[in-house]
């Protein structure tokens, strides 16, 4: 009888193994997970930058742009998602348009940076201009804004008031003018152009809200030149001239093993005056002239070079640059001997970041604040020289490969092309350290792709996996969106040795409308408000449990999906990694279909398991359910525990993405 009960045991053990089960090798762990997996990816779009992560809250602060032109198309690859033309916020008002004038002035300006000032004639005291900001102004409570602007007394000419005023008031007030929420006076004006700091603090009664402009009221009738008027939140850690607290505590709580910057289409810009040029993005912001982006509208470049690099040490990771390759937007390009200027920038740039205060850019960057020399490992040449038809790419990559090697061997360089691509009469056996992937799918693309790197040949380059997403919601993803893209993580994570980097783009969405050029964003905000994507969440939950070591899975019966006709996929989707300092397991497994899966995981090659796992669970009712500025928690992980051992079963619920840390 003993006999008998032992061998039906050891059926039932047989039969659970056989239906839907996961056999983590934990005795063969021994490929690492590669260090810089997960990343971030920026570039300005979508008012990412300006309206969004920077703290300065005044669009167009040196008038420049005083009437409001629309903005328009971008370069690289089409969106079919934005609209023709976008308005944008750089439009000053009047608030009365009878008895104020303005003219801008474009003959005397502040410095190089800033040539265009704004000259207004007030007709009656306790009138002005006002900023919309963009789409607002963040009131709340205890809040110390600080800014300046500058200002002289015009010289009278072409009707203006010859009798300059003594005073004015800045204020941050309601839409509509009728309730003050800070205010403060400017006076002392000369005939020569003067910075006036500004402070205003709000109330420790003030509730929250975004319907605010900034005001700049006339104490007496007269006149006034003004320019570079600016006001800044309070930022991350204190830092001057920084980055929204909100949006950095959220990529934070990604952990980032790196920041790429500047971005994709923003490094190149529409044409050689418009590319990111780095040197005059460093220094006093007053000096700083900015340049068009190609989403359409202007960026101020107070979010510079230094910014970038800060960037991603305050949210722990090392900066990736991208280095302008002699291609814009356009299809305008340099090569040959012409294009040794850029490399020559290109290798300030790296000393920028990495040179001691010893060499030339590393004493700027001390200067600039920054003593310490920033970590840099790689480098990418250019951005997504796919489009460029010219066939130029291959000598360019060479020319900056070999100059860049020469003066920092140690840096790995990335090409934006693939190896194939690379072949030329110039390069015919390309040396290539990493190679940069970009996919855009929809969800059933990710199931299908999601074992494409197990494939990959180990011997080749590396893989940065620099752009991707699953473009499904707008103006962030979806619920289904975050189901492929967690199919497509458990991808990247499961083969990281040879996909060595990976960043979500794009990173931010300005909700407000008229603000966005592409759909399906990991972070949504407005003026006054940040929230997570299901997108979002499950990128924190990839990266917050992640070993060192590379689990192989043997996967028996895994269920499948139907995706067309002819075409089926996974509907369980998995990796695992392990912790070699803690003896963590983390397993990730994302059920991609509406029912429930039952699933047996069988850890081999350990001797103890504690008898509890922590779970947690990301999950929906619906695959397009979402989450939204005014609905931000509508979907987020949810923690328990799960029962585990040697061999259990565990049920995913529908439409999930699970991770257990087991011990």
């Amino acid at each position: 009888m003993k006999k008998l009960l032992v061998t039906a045991a050891m059926l039932s053990t047989t039969l659970m193994l056989q239906a839907q089960t996961l056999t983590l090798r934990l005795d063969k762990a021994e490929t690492a997970v590669s260090p810089m997996l997960y990343g971030l990816m920026t570039e300005e779009i979508n008012y990412a930058y300006e309206g969004g992560l920077y703290t300065q809250l005044v669009p167009n602060p040196s008038f420049a742009d005083m009437f409001n032109p629309r903005g328009g198309r971008r370069g690289g690859r089409p969106n079919p998602d934005a609209p023709r033309y976008t308005v944008r916020p750089e439009r000053w008002q009047l608030t009365d348009t009878v008895r104020v004038r303005v003219r801008q002035n474009r003959q005397r300006g502040m410095n190089d940076a800033n040539p265009t000032s704004l000259i207004v004639n007030f007709e009656q005291a306790g009138l002005g201009i006002a900023s919309e900001g963009y789409w607002g102004f963040p009131i709340r409570k205890n809040t110390t804004f600080k800014g300046a602007l500058y200002a002289r007394r015009p010289a009278a000419q072409n009707n203006d008031n010859a009798n300059p005023v003594r005073g004015l008031t800045v204020a941050l007030k309601s839409a509509d003018g009728t309730t003050t929420y800070a205010q403060t006076k400017v006076n002392g004006f000369t005939n020569d152009w003067k910075k006036f700091d500004i402070q205003l603090t709000t109330s420790n009664t003030q509730a929250d809200t975004k319907d605010a402009r900034l005001f700049i009221i006339a104490d007496e009738t007269g006149s006034i030149e003004l320019t570079r008027v600016t006001l800044y939140a309070p930022s991350y850690k204190n830092r001057k001239n920084g980055l929204r607290i909100d949006l950095m505590e959220m990529m934070a709580q990604m952990r980032p093993k790196f920041v790429r910057f500047p971005g994709g289409n923003y490094l190149e810009g529409n044409n050689f005056a418009n590319r990111f040029d780095w040197k005059q993005t460093i220094g006093d912001p007053d000096e700083r002239p900015g340049h068009q982006s190609p989403w359409g509208y202007r960026s101020t470049d107070g979010l510079g070079l230094l910014e970038f690099c800060q960037w991603a040490e305050d949210t722990g990771g090392e900066p990736v640059v991208g280095v302008f390759a002699g291609y814009v937007l356009n299809g305008d390009h340099l090569d040959g001997d012409y294009i040794k200027p850029f490399i020559q920038d290109a290798l300030d740039e790296i000393e920028y970041i990495m040179g001691d205060a010893s060499t030339k850019w590393g004493a700027v960057r001390a200067r600039d604040g920054h003593p310490e020399p920033f970590p840099l490992h790689y480098v990418e040449i250019g951005n997504e020289d796919f489009f460029d038809r010219s066939g130029s790419y291959p000598n360019r990559f060479k020319m900056f490969y070999e100059a860049i090697k020469a003066r920092y061997p140690q840096l790995q360089i990335i090409s934006t092309v693939g190896y194939d691509a690379l072949k030329s009469k110039a390069i015919p056996n390309p040396v290539v350290d990493v190679i940069d992937e970009h996919y855009y799918r929809n969800a059933f693309d990710m199931y299908r792709n999601a074992f494409q790197y197990d494939s990959y040949d180990r011997k080749g380059p590396k893989i940065f996996c620099g752009e991707w997403a699953t473009r499904e919601g707008s103006p962030t993803p979806n619920m289904n969106a975050a189901l492929g893209d967690a199919a497509w993580m458990s991808c990247m994570e499961r083969n990281s040795d040879i996909c060595i980097m990976s960043c979500y783009a794009p990173l931010f969405v300005n909700v407000e409308p008229g603000a966005m050029q592409w759909s399906s964003d990991l972070i949504g905000y407005d003026i006054l408000n940040a929230y997570g994507s299901p997108s979002y969440w499950a990128q924190v939950m990839f990266s917050q449990y992640l070993g060192d070591r590379i689990v192989p899975i043997e996967a028996i019966d895994i269920p499948k999906q139907k995706l067309d006709r002819n075409d089926e996929a996974n509907a369980v989707f998995y990796t695992a990694t392990k912790d070699t300092k803690t003896g963590k397991i983390y397993l990730k497994l994302v059920n991609a279909v509406g029912d429930a899966q039952q699933l047996k995981i069988k850890l081999a090659g350990v001797k103890k398991v504690k008898s509890k796992a922590e779970k947690v669970v990301l999950k929906s009712d619906k695959p397009e359910d979402t989450n939204t500025i005014d609905k931000p928690m509508s979907i987020t992980p949810g923690k328990s525990t799960q029962k585990v051992g040697k061999l259990f079963p565990i049920t995913l619920a529908p439409y999930s993405i699970t991770v257990l840390a087991i011990e």
